[in-house]
């Protein structure tokens, strides 16, 4: 076998094991079999003429010749793909699929419909949606952009601030007969408080009052959930009191299911991202999405535009 077996479809399989570190999670993903997959390997290295991965039971690692391919095929393969969408015009390169993961919540509620409006636009561009709340590695996971809330520690990925996310805190109507409005921050540690277990210091809350000043209160109570559709539903079946994205309930809250409360405190805001593969953002349908939802998210409910 010669180099001209040095196939681009090998390479792209080398490449995704690469990041997976795993044949048969790869092969699911690229809807062939796993013998197929193995093929490609044991093809490429046979024409590299060096063992590129090192395979145990359990995992898939680069060798050292290995990692350098790695990176020059990544930037191969990227290439290939503008090339294709510079040679097709602007117009044809919206094709193909696009990889996003969402904060779980947020991509029920609002951006699945926001990729409904974008694909009813550009029809010939698929996306897959993964939602989940955990901080996944986006380039093991093949994800192209992703849509995060909170603070952001992945420095290697192009950040683009899409604003801030505002909070409230709310109850229902029949929470509140039974059991009275809190008229302060104080007030709440006689009332029962809906907590986010995968939320960092969820058993505080942060108030800014007049003048500035921040105010710290314990907040505790009988139910934690790890999930914002659960605190949703918990919030209309009356369970407590608790702190809501505004894009969470203010459907809600237009409908009178739920009260806003402590309205003279404001709850800090939440940053909200969105994260690009730098390899993929010079990929054509991957701009046009990003584009997209820069303009859409800005208009949802609760969402402060970032400035600049």
């Amino acid at each position: 076998m010669d180099k001209s077996d040095v196939t681009l479809e090998r390479m792209r399989s080398f490449v995704r094991v690469a990041e997976r570190g795993s044949l048969s999670a790869v092969a699911r993903e690229l809807g062939i079999g796993q013998s197929t997959v193995t093929r490609h390997l044991r093809e490429l290295e046979e024409a590299i003429g060096v063992p590129l991965l090192s395979r145990t039971t359990r995992r898939v690692t680069l060798t050292d010749e290995g990692g350098r391919y790695y990176a020059d095929s990544v930037q191969i393969l990227r290439l290939v793909e503008q090339a294709g969408d510079e040679a097709r015009g602007a117009r044809s390169a919206a094709s193909g699929t696009i990889r996003v993961s969402c904060t779980s919540a947020f991509g029920v509620l609002h951006v699945s419909r926001l990729i409904f409006a974008f694909q009813d636009r550009h029809p010939d561009i698929g996306v897959d949606l993964n939602l989940t709340d955990e901080r996944i590695d986006l380039v093991r996971e093949g994800i192209d952009i992703a849509l995060r809330l909170g603070p952001l520690t992945d420095s290697s990925m192009k950040l683009r601030p899409l604003g801030q996310s505002r909070r409230l805190l709310v109850a229902a109507p029949d929470y509140l007969t039974a059991r009275g409005f809190p008229r302060s921050p104080g007030d709440l540690s006689a009332h029962e408080g809906i907590r986010m277990s995968n939320v960092a210091g969820s058993d505080r809350l942060v108030f800014e009052g007049a003048e500035g000043r921040h105010l710290s209160v314990p907040f505790g109570g009988g139910l934690r959930v790890d999930h914002g559709l659960a605190a949703r539903e918990a919030l209309v079946a009356g369970r407590g009191v608790a702190p809501a994205h505004r894009w969470l309930v203010d459907d809600l809250i237009e409908a009178g299911r739920l009260v806003p409360l402590l309205q003279d405190y404001a709850l800090p805001s939440v940053p909200l991202s969105l994260l690009i593969v730098p390899e993929r953002a010079g990929i054509a349908r991957v701009r046009l999405l990003v584009d997209f939802l820069v303009d859409a998210i800005a208009s949802l409910p609760g969402i402060e535009r970032s400035r600049g």
